[in-house]
């Protein structure tokens, strides 16, 4: 009996929105892995950097999933304490300025405005750093490449502190929603880095 010549099917392609869907659902998943991760106080950087190089393997369609995330941390965390105990340091220190400006001290709304504008440059540049993170990388040659980036590139800047609005604004209205936001934050960092290297 002669055996019927079965046609191989090639193999199905996911459609554009499925996978547009897919890096949406994974920047929520990885939201939630950073803020597991953050729970170390001054590990915020090490976790956003962990979550951005999860999100470069995703969309490069190579393999990743929490074992990968847990080890790019324990990497990354090694000198990035340092830069998060330094973050909170300068945060800090804009709490003191806001609190002379609303004590009505001489100069204090300018001291103010000036503090709160230097964290958001500083937030963004530790995102930008985070997002360039490979194991193996020094923070202290990132951050200043990432501070000049940020100085260079005002509209990829922009768009970060858009993603830290976001943040700010679903803890606002519902504070949980907060967690995996985290998530889209690491990889508008991640689109604004690919994009200034292509650019």
């Amino acid at each position: 009996m002669a055996q019927a010549r079965v046609k191989a099917r090639p193999p199905r392609k996911e459609s554009v929105f499925g996978e547009r869907f897919a890096v949406f659902a994974e920047c929520l998943l990885t939201g939630v892995w950073i803020a597991v991760a953050c729970l170390g106080i001054v590990t915020y950087p090490a976790a956003f950097a962990a979550g951005a190089r999860h999100l470069r393997r995703r969309t490069a369609h190579e393999g990743g999933g929490l074992r990968e995330f847990a080890a790019d941390f324990r990497t990354a965390v090694r000198g990035g304490w340092v830069v998060g105990l330094a973050g909170w340091a300068a945060a800090g220190a804009v709490w003191v300025d806001v609190l002379a400006a609303r004590a009505g001290l001489p100069g204090g709304p300018l001291v103010g405005a000036v503090g709160v504008f230097a964290l958001i440059g500083t937030a963004v540049t530790l995102l930008r750093a985070a997002a360039a993170w490979a194991p193996g990388a020094s923070w202290r040659a990132l951050l200043p490449d990432a501070a000049r980036r940020t100085m260079l590139d005002p509209a990829g800047s922009f768009l970060i502190v858009c993603g830290l609005a976001v943040v700010a604004l679903s803890a606002w209205i519902v504070a949980p929603l907060a967690v995996p936001v985290l998530g889209a934050v690491a990889a508008a960092a991640v689109a604004v880095e690919n994009r200034h290297r292509r650019g």
